[in-house]
């Protein structure tokens, strides 16, 4: 039984790593969407860059291996750049150096993370449902 116990335990582990791992890459892609629209402070500087999450394994106790979102790396694709010649941020040219970011792909990375979150949730509330059953099954 003890090893059924930390079977559960550990799955369940794996299951909190993952929540903590997708709600942090939520976190990045809310600020990724928060600063699509922005440019820079100064002429032809550059505007924010797009960050990406970098997971890696976690090891769990009880023998299980999780997951966590370590950092954020920025996203080394170009820049967009938009012609707006009254632009303070425009360079000498006048055009605007503006976020690679893309909405779109945001928005997918979210839907993706959410189905992720949402899997990881039913992990755990499988498990505990498994061990109700199994309390409910030694009680009788």
């Amino acid at each position: 039984m003890a090893d059924d116990k930390s079977l559960t335990s550990t799955t369940q582990s794996i299951a909190v790593s993952a929540l903590r791992a997708q709600q942090a890459r939520m976190r990045i892609i809310a600020e990724n969407l928060a600063n699509a629209g922005s440019t820079s402070k100064t002429p032809g500087g550059d505007p924010y860059r797009r960050q990406a999450p970098v997971f890696q394994p976690m090891p769990i106790a009880g023998g299980g291996t999780g997951v966590k979102m370590t950092r954020a790396v920025p996203d080394q694709s170009p820049f967009n750049s938009t012609f707006e010649p009254g632009n303070p941020s425009a360079d000498a040219t006048g055009y605007v150096k503006t976020p690679n970011v893309d909405p779109l792909i945001e928005a997918l990375d979210m839907k993706d993370a959410q189905r992720a979150y949402e899997a990881n949730l039913n992990v755990i509330e499988t498990a505990r449902s498994m061990d109700t059953r199994t309390l409910d099954l030694l009680k009788q």
